[in-house]
């Protein structure tokens, strides 16, 4: 396999159980998947079905308690490398109240170490970019909801990622701005040439991904023609 050919992120495997014991939950059970660059996926199941979980854990956010995590064309662990592998977008709010909009986007940047001038810069580039410019010297308490997710998918972006993992973006959101947000990632993630994963339950997002899969008994069905 060749460096181009190599997964993204691969599961083999993998089982995350919580607590010992009799109170022992298992997340996730078993699972083997890989995510592909370019790919779109949407990994669907109900609440508790082990979607954030698989989510977290090909992030690198969390460890598995059997089976292994690789990141073979990533070269690392993409949480602890820096921007320009992974983007995140949760589904909570996830703005430091503190920070504008722009500070907030540029944060990922400042952390992994580039100038506070060059970040901003690269921040305000995104929003233009992504049409909310207008937001850039707002607080997130003054902005809406689907405009402080349409920012954290800006902030997921600043870095040009090349895996993207979004854990229930749309869960707080209308059908509109729900709808916004999804083809933000999708077109996004295109033009970077990125892979997107991202978890949900609910059918209107699912139904605009041609590659799904779903979640059951902590499992990932993957489908026969995926390369996994």
């Amino acid at each position: 396999m060749t460096a181009i050919d190599a997964p993204l992120a691969v599961a083999d495997q993998v089982s995350r159980t919580y607590g010992r014991g009799a109170t022992a939950v298992a997340a996730v059970r078993g699972a083997t998947c890989a995510v592909f660059a370019g790919e779109q996926i949407a990994l669907t199941g109900p609440s508790g079905s082990g979607k954030s979980t698989l989510l977290h854990l090909l992030a690198g956010l969390d460890s598995p308690t059997t089976g292994t995590v690789e990141w073979p064309a990533l070269g690392g662990p993409p949480a602890s490398l820096v921007p320009g592998t992974l983007g995140l977008v949760f589904q909570g709010p996830s703005l430091l109240p503190d920070l504008d909009v722009a500070e907030n986007v540029a944060l990922p940047l400042i952390l992994a170490g580039h100038p506070d001038a060059a970040a901003h810069r690269r921040a305000l580039q995104v929003l233009v970019d992504l049409d909310i410019d207008d937001l850039a010297a707002k607080l997130p308490e003054e902005v809406s909801g689907g405009q402080a997710q349409r920012v954290a998918v800006a902030r997921a972006l600043v870095g040009e990622p090349r895996l993207i993992l979004a854990d229930e973006p749309t869960g707080q959101l209308d059908h509109t701005s729900a709808a916004a947000v999804i083809a933000l990632l999708r077109s996004r993630a295109h033009g970077l040439g990125a892979a997107l994963l991202v978890t949900t339950h609910d059918p209107l997002v699912a139904e605009r991904f041609a590659l799904r899969w779903e979640m059951l008994d902590g499992r990932p069905l993957v489908p026969a023609a995926a390369p996994c």
